[in-house]
């Protein structure tokens, strides 16, 4: 396993990150702990030292077997590096979702207490909340870090002048800054190139890309449009002419070099500037050979030229819209 900064803080995790949606029973995708065990202990046996989640997989249920599939099998607690999200709501209740201070304070002590840990090293804002002004959400989650039960800070997916608000109001305000940024990208998800990346490489922030494989779409062994994802978030997406050209070429290069698509399609991403540490899911142990064979494997400039040439630009993602959204007549987050 290779190592790197957590974006510019001192902080090493491993290429990898291992993602946990998929670990809880809310959904007949996902699975229970035996198998979300075995899981981590592979990815701990590999050298994977960076472990993602968020309160709302599984309502809570995510965080409780990566605690203690942790403590199984990482020792101790300065072995591994956890992250893990707020904003999604967990009920129907007026407080129980978004950023405000109010279900910041009582999603961290919660979270804390389902992964059984004193702290995490990184807490993530899940998505933008329109409702709560940024001076307080900045302030809340300085005031966790403070209290130490958080290290640093990222977020995820929004659109880049959100991002670029949050770092210049954090600055100006003597605050915490944003460490990481948890977006959408892969070979047939590219959007965040115009201007998310870019603000993240000049502002120091390390990208941790979820869905590298496209939702399984850049895996090889099906064609554009015929997903089998079993996430909502995967439905008919990559159906595109330009989509397939883009899994065709993963191939041809994949069977030149005697590799597999998704060890190709991993290796790119993690070729790509800023990019700390990609998020791998798995509901199967096999899953992450590829992703593991991709951290030392080094593709050319010209074949990562053909990679990228098939891609043809599209339409913001906008499929990740939440409860707590604005209406449909206000602006949306990517």
């Amino acid at each position: 396993m290779e190592f790197t900064r957590l974006g510019s803080t001192g902080t090493q995790v491993s290429r990898l990150c291992l993602g946990t949606m998929s670990f809880g029973s809310q959904q007949d995708w996902m699975i229970g702990e035996e198998d979300s065990f075995a899981i981590v202990r592979r990815a701990v046996e590999a050298g994977i030292n960076f472990f993602d989640t968020a309160d709302a997989y599984s309502r809570g249920e995510s965080e409780e077997i990566l605690g203690r599939a942790l403590k199984k099998y990482a020792g101790s607690r300065e072995n591994y590096v956890v992250a893990t999200k707020v904003y999604i709501p967990m009920s129907a209740g007026a407080n129980t979702g978004g950023l405000s201070r109010k279900h910041i304070m009582h999603s961290i002590d919660a979270s804390l207490k389902r992964l059984g840990t004193d702290y995490v090293d990184l807490y993530q804002i899940h998505r933008f909340d329109y409702h709560t002004p940024m001076e307080e959400t900045l302030a809340a989650l300085d005031d966790v870090v403070k209290a130490g039960k958080a290290l640093y800070v990222g977020a995820s997916s929004m659109l880049g002048y959100q991002f670029a608000k949050y770092l210049a109001l954090a600055d100006r305000l003597g605050g915490t800054r944003f460490s990481t940024m948890q977006n959408q990208y892969s070979l047939l998800y590219r959007e965040e190139e115009r201007e998310m990346n870019p603000l993240c490489v000049e502002e120091g922030v390390g990208l941790m890309p979820w869905s590298p494989l496209a939702g399984g779409a850049l895996v090889g062994n099906r064609a554009a449009g015929t997903a089998r994802s079993k996430s909502a978030l995967n439905a008919k997406r990559f159906q595109r002419p330009e989509d397939q050209a883009v899994i065709d070429i993963v191939r041809q290069i994949a069977d030149a070099r005697g590799e597999s698509p998704a060890q190709v399609a991993m290796a790119w991403l993690l070729s790509r500037p800023g990019v700390t540490a990609p998020i791998i899911g798995a509901t199967r142990i096999d899953q992450l050979d590829a992703p593991l064979s991709a951290v030392t494997t080094r593709l050319s400039a010209e074949e990562i030229a053909a990679l990228e040439r098939p891609y043809a630009p599209q339409r913001v993602d906008r499929t990740l819209a939440r409860p707590q959204d604005p209406s449909p007549a206000a602006p949306r987050a990517a």
